[in-house]
């Protein structure tokens, strides 16, 4: 009997993305997130195990900061000095802010039910 590899655990989706092995994401619908390097924070809605957006728009992200696409990426309601937005964001460029209070975002209430230490409680109705 051999140990199992990720390999063992890898699969294809309905949409033909390779799924590795992830020991886990690190954050949750919920979670009060930033950017590593943009100013802008929001918070988690949805998770994609890896990158599950369109080439085009993998290949627009400048090479030199180019997120690997084999990680959790994030789907956020975002905000930043000028706007609210949806963003779509790796693992590896966020970082934890619930410690700067709650995300001003006009679709927080349709997703959310508020505001509880630090995680926003998501809605029943959005729940899988």
């Amino acid at each position: 009997m051999r140990a199992k590899t990720s390999s063992d655990f890898q699969g294809k989706s309905d949409r033909g993305i390779v799924m590795p092995l992830i020991e886990r994401a690190r954050f949750a619908p919920g979670d009060i997130v930033r950017h590593r390097m943009f100013d802008f924070r929001g918070v988690v809605f949805d998770v994609d195990p890896v990158f599950a957006n369109s080439e085009e728009w993998y290949q627009a992200i400048p090479e030199a900061i180019r997120p690997s696409k084999q990680q959790p990426y994030y789907h956020l309601l975002a905000e930043n000095e000028d706007s609210s937005y949806i963003a779509y964001v790796s693992q590896q460029n966020l970082v934890a802010d619930s410690e700067h209070g709650p995300v001003d975002h006009p679709q927080i209430e349709a997703m959310f039910e508020g505001l509880d230490k630090g995680r926003y409680r998501l809605r029943a109705i959005h729940r899988h």
